[in-house]
Formats: structure tokens, sequence, C-alpha cells
């Protein structure tokens, strides 16, 4: 079970990492590369960069619980 849970962390990491270095800054990023840069006229964020926020939410959701399984498990184990 830790060794489960101590992979889907470490994925978990490198997905979120990935997935934050995608989101748009101020000036662009690299969200701009992979088609994120295409808003719409009224100024709202567009649907890729609204896909990627949930994205990046529900990963860091799924990293948490990872966390803190993990530090459940290591406590009673």
């Amino acid at each position: 079970m830790i060794l489960t849970f101590s992979i889907l962390l470490i994925l978990a990491s490198v997905l979120l990492i990935v997935l934050v270095l995608m989101h748009k800054g101020r000036g662009g990023g690299l969200s701009d590369m992979f088609g994120g840069g295409v808003s719409s006229s009224l100024g709202g964020s567009s649907v890729a960069e609204r896909n990627l926020d949930r994205i990046t939410v529900g990963t860091a959701v799924v990293w948490a619980v990872c966390v803190v399984a993990l530090g459940l498990l290591f406590k009673f184990n």
C-alpha cells in the first residue's frame, strides 16, 4: 500500500510541475505553445486554460490525498 501511494505521489508531483509550467503567466507561458493563447474576445479565459486549471486542481487534490495517506500509513505502521 505504501509503495502504491509513493508511486502515485511521484507521478502526481511530476505532472503537477508540468501543469503549473503550462499555465499562462503575465507575459504568456508554455500554454501558448499548446493552443492556450487563443482566448475569447470577451476577455475571459479560454476553454483550454479553464481545462488546464481543472486538471491542475485535480492533480493537486490527488497529490494532497497521497501525502495524507502516506503520513497516516507511516504513523500507524
